[in-house]
């Protein structure tokens, strides 16, 4: 029985995953790679002698240069040591002047430690460095470690396989939206537990990569549409924090996301003043935004966040060029 509603219509089913070598990061001999921070498509490309990486995103382009690292490859802006690319195979972080990004992962890869959760029955897996963590379903005593073999790497998904007290155990992860149908939280990937000749279908990943990493522009607020030519955004930042333009003034503020759904709470605005219609749009717009209560990815790839009383902002990623502060 499948547990999970997929929101996507072109997926690729996990037990559609194909055998392939794992990527690398540009570490490695190859010359340019490219990575999801959450939202944010990044493209890292050695250049001159290896000794300095480009990393282009939004439309930008930085030049880093090669510091001594312990372990991966980190490169570091001139003059600023809070903007810096650090890759360590198929992940990387990313710092843009102090503004930290969701990890980056190459197609396919996972997050670590990678976490699913499944119901009726609720099971729950944490994979760490090729060790499973598992609640078994229907079990409530202790978490079991499984040792894990990688048996498919693709842009896809991973697969993984082990053994449980003789049992054999799969778990396939595919990069698809999914929502847990008891919540309605929303993660980027479908995950299948198999376990002895058993399967338990459920969703995974950390639900802040399918909002971090862009910024959101609002096209239309609880039915009304929007004033032509004005601007509203969402942006969702590291250490929850919550910014974007609310029509005439920026604001900010932070935002908690659970389970049960998001929170925006200290909203707090610059005091410039427009003409009385944006005004009017910017006091409704951060009303409503005090009172959103679910914020989800829609069919088309748009943000709809959702207040109790059922009133909905929708917005889309931007396609601009943005120069970041």
């Amino acid at each position: 029985m499948d547990l999970k509603k997929i929101l996507v219509t072109s997926v690729v089913a996990a037990s559609g995953l194909f055998l392939s070598a794992c990527a690398t990061g540009p570490d490695a001999p190859e010359s340019s790679f490219s990575y999801q921070c959450g939202q944010l498509n990044v493209t890292a490309t050695n250049v001159g002698n290896g000794d300095q990486l480009a990393v282009d995103y939004q439309g930008q382009r930085l030049l880093l240069n090669q510091e001594v690292s312990a372990s991966g490859a980190r490169y570091v802006a001139p003059d600023d040591d809070e903007t810096y690319f650090w890759s360590k195979g198929e992940r990387a972080l990313f710092s843009v002047k102090g503004q930290m990004y969701p990890e980056c992962l190459q197609a396919g890869a996972l997050e670590m430690p990678f976490e699913a959760t499944g119901n009726e029955p609720f099971w729950h897996v944490s994979v760490a460095h090729q060790v499973l963590v598992l609640n078994r379903p229907s079990d409530t005593g202790e978490p079991e470690e499984v040792a894990l073999e990688t048996t498919v790497a693709n842009q896809h998904g991973r697969e993984f396989r082990g053994e449980l007290d003789g049992q054999e155990l799969t778990l396939k992860v595919a990069r698809q939206l999914c929502e847990d149908n008891m919540s309605g939280a929303q993660f980027p990937a479908q995950v299948r537990l198999e376990l002895n000749g058993e399967v338990f279908q459920g969703c995974g990943g950390d639900p802040q990569r399918l909002f971090r990493g862009a910024e959101w522009v609002v096209e239309d607020l609880a039915g009304a549409g929007i004033i032509d030519s004005s601007r509203m955004t969402v942006e969702f930042l590291d250490d929850n924090r919550l910014a974007g333009r609310a029509s005439c003034n920026r604001y900010g503020g932070q935002y908690e996301l659970t389970a049960e759904g998001v929170s925006f709470d200290n909203l707090f605005a610059t005091r410039m003043a427009c003409a009385p219609a944006l005004m009017n749009q910017e006091n409704r717009f951060l009303e409503l935004m005090a009172k959103v209560k679910r914020a989800a990815i829609g069919r088309n790839g748009q943000l709809i966040l959702t207040t109790s009383a059922g009133e909905e902002i929708t917005a889309f990623q931007s396609t601009e060029n943005k120069s970041r502060p």
